[in-house]
């Protein structure tokens, strides 16, 4: 569009086991470009050689820093020439340089999010212009079904769902097709040749009805969509999938609801079964980062109080900003935290009882359960959910 010549590097060419070969290219590059001029330079992960000095305690890389050095002269030193844009890429901004930063380099910063509710329903009909899909198809569900879903995520959905349709022999592609599209992308692989004795079956069943039930009595739970036991992918045996809110900003009730939400599969078992599974090892694995971030980085702990430990660029992984006896406490907190959601998690699952295993038996019979069976089976949740509201882009 510029008509100019354009340099495209990657930031890990600069970088070399061999002293001064960084620092060299980079004034090589420049040089290149002063004779082109006007011309622009791209340098896709500049974090290879952008990153922060001085900070790593595993003794600093020396020729790193000196490429960085040199590019930071080449941007805004006193030899620079006008005629010369240059652009570049990361997704790690919290640990570039603040020098790399500063008005005169990159003093101009785009951020590109991933898209909300209104931007995937539009990248949904960009993609499926080429594609002849059925006259039923709604979209807008289709964005409700993808939350934190990229650009990328969503044009593998349309080429899976078009796939899954020409396999089928059907005239043109169908919301079944874009469902069975999504689960693909976000489980993996249907594995149909996964033997699993039917005790493992009833098991899976009822940590999978733990999960959705809680989810569905819980007010700051995300509303549910569906819940399956087919196993997909490497690992997942089961799982329940919702629709989470366009939300920015979460209450400790929120943080505590989701998770119970997540314990509710461990509660399932034990309550059910009187011992635990490790199939529930994944879910632990999300309930520790929320209670540490909970604790460590929001406040939201009166014993520790209104202090954050956020470390983005965890550059503090030998040595903690606090502590050894804040370390302690941080850990007895979270652990407090964990054991009360489980209990109040177990505690709602006894008095549900009856609906747990309504929907385990369901699920062994029918291994899918869309919200709709759950309504059928259980009832309509008793939270009004609050529905996002549609903004038409500019």
């Amino acid at each position: 569009e510029a008509q100019v010549p354009f340099f495209s590097l990657s930031g890990s060419d600069f970088v070399e086991m061999f002293v001064g070969v960084g620092a060299s290219r980079v004034r090589d590059l420049f040089k290149q470009a002063r004779e082109k001029a006007p011309c622009i330079i791209f340098i896709d992960e500049i974090d290879a050689i952008g990153r922060a000095r001085g900070k790593n305690v595993m003794m600093s890389n020396d020729e790193r820093e000196n490429t960085l050095n040199q590019l930071l002269v080449e941007m805004d030193g006193f030899g620079t020439d006008l005629g010369i844009i240059i652009l570049a890429a990361t997704n790690r901004p919290d640990v570039l340089d603040s020098a790399l930063l500063r008005p005169g380099r990159f003093d101009r910063q785009i951020t590109i999010d991933r898209p909300d509710l209104v931007g995937r329903e539009a990248i949904f009909k960009v993609h499926l212009t080429p594609i002849k899909t059925s006259q039923k198809l709604d979209i807008h569900k289709l964005a409700e079904q993808t939350p934190g879903f990229a650009g990328a995520d969503i044009a593998n959905v349309c080429n899976e769902a078009a796939l899954i349709a020409a396999r089928k022999n059907k005239e043109a592609v169908d919301m079944s097709d874009f469902q069975d599209a999504i689960d693909r992308v976000i489980g993996g692989l249907e594995k149909k040749n996964k033997i699993i004795s039917p005790e493992e079956k009833e098991i899976i069943a009822y940590h999978e009805a733990g999960h959705a039930i809680c989810g569905w009595f819980l007010e700051h739970a995300y509303p549910l969509l569906k819940v399956t036991i087919v196993p997909r992918g490497t690992a997942a045996l089961g799982y329940a999938q919702y629709t989470p809110k366009e939300q920015y900003l979460y209450n400790t009730d929120q943080l505590t609801d989701q998770i119970c939400m997540t314990l509710g599969g461990r509660a399932s078992e034990d309550i059910f079964f009187g011992k635990i599974s490790t199939g529930a090892s994944n879910d632990l694995q999300q309930i520790t980062k929320i209670a540490y971030s909970m604790v460590t980085v929001y406040g939201m702990n009166d014993k520790v109080g209104n202090i954050s430990f956020y470390d983005p660029a965890q550059e503090n992984y030998f040595t903690k900003p606090y502590s050894e006896e804040t370390g302690k406490m941080i850990d007895n907190e979270v652990r407090i935290l964990i054991d009360n959601a489980y209990e109040k998690t177990k505690a709602l699952l006894r008095e549900k009882r009856n609906e747990v295993e309504i929907l385990a038996k369901e699920l062994l019979v029918k291994e899918v359960l869309f919200k709709s069976d759950v309504e059928a089976l259980i009832g309509k949740r008793p939270f009004e959910e609050k529905k996002i509201l549609d903004i038409e882009p500019e």
